[in-house]
């Protein structure tokens, strides 16, 4: 067996193998709820083939959404929607299959446009809400400049991610992912290009490090039962921004912290930084980081082969493998998948006649 479909413990979580399927934003919720479009997508994710899926990144205060469409677990109404929207999508999923959840804070990055809309920050007409970063510097040209976070700032969103962990918990996630990375709050917390603060807050890394951390702390503490990880970033990718280096020792902090394990990404702190995107970009990150800390890691970015995440794996660069766009490209990539590696894979009795050997079709998927 490869070993791509071979299971793994991710702290009190088994995944009965290493495909992840990555959160990917759908902008399709109303007000933080799940909606019409959730009660189709997720179920399709469900019989992927994937052993993990988490979900998409979801906000832990209104406030804290990227967009108006961005889903959220700060209300009632949210949890009480999503609730049977998992109900129906683990009942319909590949048996063994797990579930995540993102929760993050879009910060100094939220009060935009959906992708489709322009991308851009919202005009008042549009609703527009005010934003929070960790010091007065917008995004971008043309974006506000952020109100600065202050003490009580900090302890009000801790507490919002402990809220809605604890949300996630009810609904019955085996999996919280605490969102790091990709220029929203905590990542700006981190990185020097963003945050310019000289108080407890701000300065060396200790002190960038430090509202992450917290926050990790209070998750963690809140729901012992559950897996904890973390997407942090592997490169700011420019100059004076975060390091490999500042990842390696981000994922060593949230370790101690009995973290479960990380997803290692990157860029997203501006959109002028020009990132060279190509096949497994971000591995060599996700490779030190699991090296030099030993914390189960996740590669992610631009991995579309099977035969590619099985070679990082065979090489030791990672523990599991994370795919996005590949799975929307593709909902069944673990089946084929499996099929290429000579794997077997479970699937949905409704679909066993699309299994090989009773489907030649199979074949025909083959290099």
């Amino acid at each position: 067996m490869s070993i791509l479909f071979s299971p793994l413990a991710v702290g009190p979580v088994t995944v009965p193998n290493r495909i992840v399927v990555s959160p990917m934003c759908q902008y399709s919720a109303e007000d933080g709820c799940a909606g019409d479009w959730h009660r189709t997508y997720l179920p399709m994710l469900g019989m992927s083939g994937a052993g993990l899926v988490i979900l998409e990144a979801t906000a832990v205060e209104r406030r804290g959404r990227i967009t108006h469409g961005c889903l959220g677990l700060y209300s009632d109404a949210a949890e009480r929607a999503l609730a049977p929207v998992m109900a129906a999508a683990r009942a319909y999923a590949v048996p063994g299959t797990k579930w995540g959840v993102q929760l993050g804070h879009s910060g100094r990055k939220g009060s935009s446009q959906r992708p489709w809309e322009g991308g851009r920050a919202l005009s008042q007409a549009e609703d527009a809400w005010p934003t929070f970063g960790p010091s007065a510097l917008p995004f971008d040209d043309g974006w506000p400049v952020p109100g600065l976070l202050e003490a009580a700032d900090f302890e009000r969103i801790e507490r919002a991610f402990v809220a809605a962990a604890l949300r996630a918990r009810r609904i019955g996630f085996d999996l919280i992912e605490l969102h790091m990375a990709h220029g929203y709050l905590m990542h700006a917390m981190l990185s020097p290009l963003a945050n310019r603060r000289d108080d407890a807050f701000g300065g060396d890394f200790d002190r960038r490090a430090a509202f992450p951390t917290a926050v990790a702390r209070a998750v963690r503490a809140a729901v012992p039962d559950l897996a904890v990880g973390a997407r942090i970033t592997g490169t700011d990718w420019a100059e004076g921004g975060l390091t490999p280096e500042d990842a390696v020792e981000m994922a060593a902090r949230l370790k101690a912290e009995g973290l479960d394990y990380v997803c290692v990404s990157s860029g997203g702190i501006t959109p002028k930084i020009r990132i060279p995107v190509g096949p497994n970009y971000q591995v060599p990150f996700a490779a030190r980081v699991k090296a030099e800390t030993g914390i189960i890691t996740q590669a992610v970015g631009m991995i579309v082969d099977p035969e590619e995440a099985e070679a990082v794996l065979q090489r030791g660069e990672a523990d599991q493998i994370a795919l996005a766009r590949a799975i929307l490209d593709d909902p069944r990539w673990g089946w084929h998948a499996a099929e290429r590696l000579g794997s077997e894979i479970e699937r949905p009795a409704q679909f066993a006649r699309v299994a090989p050997p009773v489907w030649p079709g199979s074949r025909m998927r083959r290099p």
